[in-house]
């Protein structure tokens, strides 16, 4: 088997989720975020983008029900054992499959908690599941109950954590490495994934986000490339990913020279940054981490520059997203604590300027306060 924890923290894990359970007076959790059946049981596989359910009893019995493709990566990557395959075939109906499942475990007329809020169960599939266990069972919203739990890392995540935050350091300096006038964005972006692939890690939850000129403004990969001007911007925003477990980093790195706007907007991003991580530390809320950041950003004039959300939690995740719950914000009440892993960005976009600026690294939670993962530099980059 291919487990990348011992089977004792998985088994401290389940028994950590029977505990939540109990306390929302839920007798199973129908699991499907992938996250969670990887924090659960190790089973690692990108199957979720069809019908698969991980139920989880509040006795910590658990069965998965998947397709026959993901037979063998359940077996191989997991410690599930009850193992149910729905079959591909015109009139498939998985999710009364999921009901028969359920019944065969006791949990007719129970109250079942479902992980709605994920890509893993699709709108369809969805009312699918609903109309299945209608008059069978009561069904809850816990789409946060595992992510809860996933929040604070145990030691051997964190030891997955610092690998990936050394990966991405490698990516950007193999970035930084290759960016000059004329250079190619695909050859950057080749040579930050070698770096990652090379060092033993994994495909991102998302794409990178990689452009220049004009597009050094979009927070959102895109498709097509271009070769640098003799001045120009590039942003990259990226993450090492080993055993699912990501590190993130954003930079804006210049070409040619440094305008006097671009160093306003990275002293601004850099004091920023700093009053965020000052407040990162356990007894803070979220909602506090981000009124800190956006202070500095909105005294120095950046406030319509400025994003509403200034980073969010990691972990190991599954695409089409590495961010994890949750989220910096305005007015977000949750508490900061230790062995929690946060990617604070600082996003600044001058539209009618065409300039942009980022700053943003990963840190950890520590009793004494942020600890960043990266090695790397704050500081302002300029390649010749």
């Amino acid at each position: 088997m291919t487990l990348h924890f011992a089977r004792e923290e998985f088994a401290q894990r389940v028994a950590q989720a029977t505990v939540a359970l109990a306390e929302a007076g839920l007798d199973a959790l129908l699991c499907f975020k992938q996250e969670s059946m990887y924090w659960l049981t190790g089973y690692d596989t990108f199957g979720f983008c069809f019908f698969q359910c991980l139920v989880l009893r509040a006795d910590g019995d658990m069965a998965l029900l998947t397709r026959s493709a993901d037979l063998r990566q359940a077996r191989l990557t997991s410690t599930v054992e009850d193992i149910r395959i729905w079959v591909d075939r015109a009139d498939a109906d998985p999710a009364t499959q999921l009901r028969d499942l359920l019944d065969s475990k006791g949990l007719r007329g129970k109250r079942l908690g479902v992980e709605y809020e994920t890509h893993g169960l699709t709108a369809a599939n969805g009312k699918r599941l609903e109309a299945a266990l209608e008059g069978f069972a009561t069904l809850v919203d816990a789409s946060l109950l595992i992510s809860r739990l996933r929040l604070v890392k145990s030691p051997a995540e964190l030891a997955y954590v610092r690998k990936a935050a050394e990966l991405a350091d490698a990516a950007l300096d193999a970035a930084i490495a290759e960016t000059r006038p004329g250079a190619d964005e695909g050859r950057i972006l080749a040579r930050m994934h070698d770096a990652i692939f090379e060092g033993g890690g994994d495909y991102p939850g998302n794409p990178f986000i990689i452009g220049s000129g004009p597009q050094a403004l979009l927070c959102r990969y895109y498709t097509g490339r271009r070769r640098l001007d003799p001045e120009d911007q590039l942003t990259l925003e990226f993450a090492g990913v080993y055993r699912q477990y990501h590190a993130c980093l954003m930079r804006t790195l210049l070409v040619g020279r440094a305008s006097d706007a671009h160093r306003r907007m990275f002293a601004a991003c850099r004091e920023a940054l700093d009053a965020a991580e000052a407040l990162l530390r356990p007894g803070r809320t979220m909602g506090e981490v981000f009124d800190a950041q956006a202070a500095v950003l909105d005294r120095h004039g950046m406030r319509e520059h400025r994003l509403h959300a200034t980073g969010y939690s990691l972990g190991a995740v599954y695409a089409p997203s590495w961010m994890d719950w949750p989220m910096f914000y305005a007015g977000n009440p949750v508490v900061i604590g230790p062995g929690m892993v946060f990617f604070l960005h600082m996003i600044l976009m001058d539209t009618g300027a065409g300039e942009a600026m980022t700053l943003a690294r990963t840190s950890l939670v520590t009793a004494q306060g942020a600890e960043p993962l990266s090695r790397a530099p704050v500081e302002l980059v300029v390649r010749q």
